[in-house]
Formats: C-alpha cells, sequence, structure tokens
C-alpha cells in the first residue's frame, strides 16, 4: 500500500512538474512577442514605429481569441479525413493538462501572426493587417497545424492524427508549422502589397535605415531567450530530452550568429548589423523542427546553413525587388524549410520513432513542406488579393511618407479635406461648412483663416463690404502661405531658376526644387483652372513632389505616385501637367518625365532649340498600374540649356492680341537670353506682360531654367 501511494506521489509530482514547464515555456514563447515588437520596430523608420508596435500588440490579441473561438478546434479537434478539426470550439475544459496545452498553443499561433507584422511594415493599412491576421491564425494555421500536429491532443484516437502525421511528417516545434506558414503568407502579402516607395530607386539602393540598430538587437536576443521556451515546451514535459533540446538550441544561434558576422566581413569589410541579427534568427528557425533529434555537431550544422540560406534568400528577395522590411521570409520561411528538411537528414531516426528509413523520411518531410507551402501560399494570396480588390490593403503615397504612426493613428490629411469642404461649399453654398485648421501645416493655415471669414459672413448680411475688405487682406494671407510652397533654399551652387506670376490671386502653376549633393530635383506644374481650388491641389502636388523627392525616388515612380494620389484628390475635371525631373550638375546629365505639360525646349549656345514633347497623360486623369506609363527623356546637356514653361507663356498675347505659341515662345527667350538666368527670367516676364495691349495676364506664367 506504501508503495502504491509513493507511486502516486510521485505521478502527481512527475505531472505538476511537467505542466509547470511548459506553462514557464508559455511565458517565455509570450516574452518572444516583446522580441519582435523590439526588432520590428528598430528595423522600420521612426515615422512607422508607433504603428508597428500597436500592430504585433494587436496580433497577439485578436490572434488567441480567433484560436479560442474556432482555431484550436480546426487544429485539435476530431478530424475529418485528416484534413481539419470539427468540434473542441470556445474551447473549455476541467483538466489541466488540457488548460496548459491551449495556453501554449496559443502563444505559437501568436508567433505565426507577428512574423507576417515585420514583413508588411511601413505601407500595410492597419485594419488590413488584421484582417489578415484573422486568415493566417484563424484558418491556415489551424489547417496545417492539424495536418501534422493533431495527434499530439488527443494521444490514441485514430480520429485525431493529420494526414500528414499520419505519413510520418515530423516537425517538432513548428519550422514550417509556424515559421514556414508565417513566411509563406509574408510572401503572399508583400508581392501583392508591392516596395515601399523610393526603396529601390537609384539613390537608395535597395536599402532604408531602421530607426534603431541597437532596439533591433535587443529584440533578437528576447527572441534567442524566448526560444528556449518555443523549443523546450514543445517536448510537453521536462524530462532528460530537455537540456539536448536546449544545448542545440543555443548553439544553431550561436553558431547562425557567427556565420551572419563572418559573411558580412567578407561582403562589406565590417560587421554588418542586419546579418549579425538574421544570422542568429535563421538558425533558431532552422534548428526548432529536429532540435530533440539530432546532436550538438549537425544542430551547428544546421544553424550554419540555415545563416546562408537566409542571406542568400534575402539578397535574391532585394534583386527581384520583393521588399520585406525585416527579413521575414528569409529567416522564417526559407530557414523553416531547411530546418523540416534537415530532419529527415540528419535525425535520429530511433527518436523519431516514425517506423521510415531514411530515404522515406525525407521523402515525407518534402511532401510536408511542398503541401504546406502550396496550400499556404496560394491560399493567402488568393484571399488577400480579393480583400485588396475591394478593400487597398495599402495606404496611399502621401500617407506612405508622412508615415504610419501619423496617418494611421488619428491622424488628418487636412489638405485632402479643406479641397472637399471647398467643393462642398461651393455646390450647397451652406456657410455654415467649416474646413480643418491646423497652424502647421499650410492647408491648415488656408482653412484656419478660411474658417473665420466663413464665421464673419455669417454674421449678418449688413457686414458685406466689411467682408470683402477682409476677404482681400485674407487672400493675401493665403497667397504668402502659398509662396511658401515656392523654394526658398539657398541654390547658389545649383543652376536652376524659376518664377511664377499668378494670372488671380492663388496661383495654379507651381515649380519647386530638390537638391540631393550633385543633383537637384525639380519640377513645373499647371492645374487644369484657376483660383484657390486650382491653388489647393497645387499645394497637394507641391506637397507630393517634397516628400518623395526627399527620399531621392526616381522620376517616373514620382510622377506614377502623384498621379494615383492627385486622382482621388482633385474634383471631377480637374488635372495637372507637369515636367518632373532630376540634373546632376557634375555630369550635366538631365531626366525628366512630361505628363502632358508644354513641350521642354533645349537651346544650344547658337540659339537653336529642339523640342521635347509630351509622352506620357497628365496627372490625375486615370489610375495608373505601372511606373511604366511615364516614359522618361534623358540628355547631357553640356553648355545648352532647358526650359520648362506653362502655357502661360505659350499662350500669352504679342502686339496684335495673337497668341504666341511655342515658335514666339522660343523667339521671346532668344531676346532675352542672358548668362544671368535671374535677369534672363525677369527680362522674358517684362517682355510678355508688356507687349500686349491688356495689362492682366491671361493665365498664370511660369517657367523654370535648368544649365549653365
Amino acid at each position: 500500500m506504501n508503495n502504491d501511494i509513493a507511486q502516486k506521489v510521485i505521478e502527481t509530482l512527475t505531472n505538476n512538474i511537467d505542466t509547470l514547464w511548459v506553462i514557464d515555456c508559455a511565458i517565455l514563447v509570450f516574452i518572444m512577442q516583446a522580441g519582435f515588437m523590439c526588432m520590428e520596430t528598430g528595423l522600420s523608420r521612426y515615422k512607422n514605429s508607433i504603428n508597428v508596435a500597436l500592430k504585433n500588440a494587436a496580433d497577439f490579441g485578436v490572434s488567441v481569441v480567433i484560436f479560442w473561438i474556432f482555431g484550436f478546434g480546426i487544429m485539435f479537434g476530431t478530424s475529418y479525413n485528416g484534413f481539419f478539426g470539427t468540434d473542441l470550439f470556445f474551447f473549455k475544459t476541467d483538466k489541466a493538462d488540457y488548460m496548459t496545452y491551449f495556453v501554449f498553443q496559443a502563444m505559437f499561433v501568436a508567433t505565426a501572426a507577428t512574423i507576417i507584422s515585420g514583413a508588411v511594415a511601413e505601407r500595410m493599412k492597419f485594419n488590413g493587417y488584421l484582417i489578415m491576421t484573422v486568415l493566417a491564425t484563424g484558418i491556415i494555421y489551424p489547417i496545417v497545424g492539424h495536418w501534422a500536429w493533431s495527434s499530439s491532443y488527443l494521444t490514441g484516437s485514430v480520429k485525431s492524427i493529420g494526414w500528414l502525421s499520419d505519413l510520418g511528417f515530423v516537425d517538432f516545434a513548428g519550422s514550417t508549422i509556424v515559421h514556414s506558414v508565417g513566411g509563406w503568407i509574408a510572401l503572399a502579402a508583400v508581392i501583392i502589397l508591392g516596395p515601399r516607395i523610393g526603396k529601390y530607386s537609384e539613390a537608395n539602393k535597395g536599402k532604408f535605415t531602421g530607426s534603431s540598430f541597437p532596439l533591433a538587437v535587443l529584440g533578437t536576443l528576447i527572441l534567442w531567450f524566448g526560444w528556449f521556451g518555443f523549443n523546450g515546451g514543445s517536448n510537453g514535459a521536462m524530462d532528460e530530452a530537455v537540456p539536448l533540446i536546449l544545448i542545440n538550441t543555443f548553439l544553431a544561434a550561436a553558431f547562425g550568429l557567427l556565420t551572419g558576422l563572418f559573411i558580412s566581413y567578407l561582403k562589406f569589410r565590417k560587421p554588418d548589423p542586419f546579418y549579425i541579427i538574421l544570422g542568429p534568427l535563421a538558425g533558431l528557425v532552422a534548428i526548432t523542427a529536429g532540435c530533440n533529434s539530432m546532436s550538438s555537431v549537425i544542430s551547428i550544422f544546421v544553424g550554419i546553413i540555415g545563416s546562408i540560406i537566409a542571406i542568400i534568400v534575402n539578397e535574391t528577395l532585394n534583386k527581384f525587388e520583393i521588399d520585406d522590411v525585416v527579413g521575414a521570409v528569409p529567416v522564417h520561411l526559407a530557414a523553416g524549410i531547411w530546418g523540416t528538411l534537415a530532419v529527415g537528414l540528419f535525425s535520429d531516426l530511433t527518436i523519431l520513432d516514425t517506423g521510415l528509413d531514411r530515404f522515406s523520411q525525407i521523402k515525407i518531410q518534402l511532401i510536408g513542406i511542398t503541401s504546406i507551402g502550396l496550400f499556404t501560399f496560394f491560399s493567402s494570396y488568393a484571399v488577400l488579393s480579393i480583400v485588396n480588390k475591394f478593400y487597398p490593403l495599402r495606404v496611399s503615397p502621401v500617407q506612405e511618407e508622412l508615415g504610419l504612426n501619423i496617418a494611421e493613428h488619428n491622424a488628418v490629411s487636412v489638405e485632402h479635406d479643406l479641397i472637399s469642404i471647398l467643393d462642398k461649399q461651393s455646390e450647397s453654398g451652406d456657410l455654415k461648412i467649416r474646413g480643418p485648421q491646423d497652424p502647421f501645416t499650410a492647408g491648415g493655415v488656408i482653412g484656419l483663416y478660411y474658417n473665420k471669414l466663413m464665421s464673419k459672413l455669417e454674421t449678418s448680411e449688413e457686414e458685406k463690404n466689411k467682408w470683402r475688405a477682409r476677404i482681400s487682406k485674407e487672400v493675401k494671407l493665403a497667397v504668402k502661405v502659398q509662396e511658401n510652397f515656392l523654394p526658398k533654399r539657398n541654390l547658389k551652387n545649383y543652376p536652376v531658376k524659376g518664377i511664377n506670376i499668378a494670372a488671380r490671386e492663388v496661383s495654379g502653376d507651381f515649380f519647386s526644387f530638390y537638391p540631393h549633393n550633385d543633383n537637384v530635383y525639380f519640377i513645373i506644374a499647371d492645374v487644369a483652372g484657376k483660383g484657390i481650388h486650382a491653388g489647393m491641389v497645387m499645394a497637394k502636388a507641391s506637397t507630393l513632389f517634397e516628400i518623395m523627392a526627399r527620399d531621392k525616388v526616381d522620376v517616373d515612380e514620382i510622377a506614377f505616385h502623384m498621379n494615383n494620389d492627385l486622382f482621388y484628390t482633385k474634383t471631377s475635371g480637374m488635372f495637372v501637367t507637369s515636367i518632373i525631373g532630376n540634373y546632376n550638375i557634375t555630369t550635366g546629365e538631365i531626366a525628366w518625365v512630361n505628363a502632358g505639360h508644354q513641350p521642354a525646349l533645349v537651346r544650344d549656345k547658337n540659339g537653336n532649340f529642339e523640342e521635347f514633347e509630351s509622352k506620357s497623360p497628365p496627372l490625375g486623369v486615370i489610375i495608373q498600374k505601372t511606373k511604366s506609363n511615364y516614359s522618361i527623356d534623358r540628355i547631357n546637356l553640356n553648355s545648352n540649356r532647358l526650359y520648362a514653361f506653362t502655357d502661360g507663356l505659350s499662350e500669352s498675347l504679342d502686339e496684335n492680341n495673337q497668341e504666341i505659341g511655342i515658335e514666339g515662345s522660343k523667339k521671346v527667350i532668344n531676346n532675352n537670353f542672358s548668362n544671368n538666368i535671374n535677369d534672363e527670367l525677369n527680362n522674358i516676364t517684362k517682355e510678355i506682360t508688356t507687349s500686349s495691349k491688356i495689362e492682366k495676364l491671361s493665365d498664370d506664367l511660369t517657367i523654370v531654367v535648368i544649365g549653365k
């Protein structure tokens, strides 16, 4: 009897220790969420850091709730022909070991969701990400998890065994089930979303600097720490297998880090921070599938190869301009595939206990990798493509350049709102409507003064005369605000000049320059229409150019993104003609896109001109699907000059009140040519404004001159 009691005590104690071990490991996996947040935030730009952090918090909550409602049931419920579970929804049990198992698996599903977060950072809508989280954690992950792991829950019941598990497929802690699944979904998402604006421009060459590499490294170390729970807890008990699991986990990560460090020295002749982050994480992912069944020497080899594969895949993605912010696809997908295959290649078959020989085990591992990969990628790509068709998953170019911290979390676009309100008010005549006001934005300043005007106008009809005087004053202030959009930078060392004369108080024309060392971006544009509405569209277009030129985006890509954003900003019938270019003062090379604008003229030293007609449509007319619709002209100016102007020049009137046209414009330029570009521009505008008998210009006049 005493022996029976002692045996029961030992069994109870053993069960409690096992339960405590798994719970402790679940807590460690939970801490990994903080690691992901730190790493992803550090590798993302500062303007998106809050968005990244909130996604990591939100996906954890969403994934756990979805997993409790139906994900756990699909994954571990009574099987339908080995493909998915059919019960255990709204999970409830009075068994402590089952509760423990649920908690541990809930941490895993959250990890699978968070893997995707880093890949799609900096351009995916927050709500779109939550939709993707529901898809990943509620459907895809539970289904493939059922295929491979369902026998883990209802041990001894044939009905609970998934078809891959029945074949002998082994993935101990989830190199494929967790990491590759997250990687496949991430790959589908980044292909649909496309790269971040300017990431693969000639200037940036595929690199954006994250907000904080120390924070990213801290996140890597937290993940490394939590991974002991990830792999150790998968054993389900605290027994003699755990030490080997932990040793293999540590060694694979350590040698993965050293591999990344070594490759960075070979490639860059210095320790590259991203490679040092990539290396240990790839080693951890690779060893996860077979950490319980491999020797320490083999685990080192698996970690090294995992790191090499991840680095190769990362460079390949960049080559094809597939933008993965944190390297989720190389680390979790590529290294996960390798680690799962390594189970068949190197694991101790007696520990696997599948009854398969070496060749058969390799074959089954390949079947599992392939079937899970095909199902995960194509199902996620199909669903996300359909969602994207009806609900665009990517933020607008303006929101992206502004940063998702502001754009996605209780921020407003003042210019958009103000234009919409002005349009609504012009149609309704309702003076009670007010625009957004913000003293820190150009649109907000205009809105501030506009609201003051409307309040005064609404007060009394008796104030009409006073109001007219006041509105004139306020418009002058608006003009001053608009003037701030024109270049104020010191461009003394750049042979670029421009001039703008408004036909009305507020101009629909504009020009701008943005210098980068030996290069200067330039734009000249003409909004179809005049007055305040045209001026607001001008302000929006100027802002779009400014923020994209700042990131050194290629000129055809600038035109592409400006077109699509202006399409939703302007009202019906409005469009913008523009010339957008980049001039290298050292080489003399100039490249530009002419989007429905007046022809660009290149004058040689003898006064002869070459015309470059527009080859591309105006901005804002229709949505464009690719930047290839905007053709680039390239020449070397040498000692020549390029002239770009609005129709305020070509449609100006001569002494007979006839439009001078392009040929007349050439004549005016030659009449006033000067080595001093400022003098030349002043003399051109003087001739235009004095040659006609009509004192006031019929249209806004803007001229830009490029060249020495």
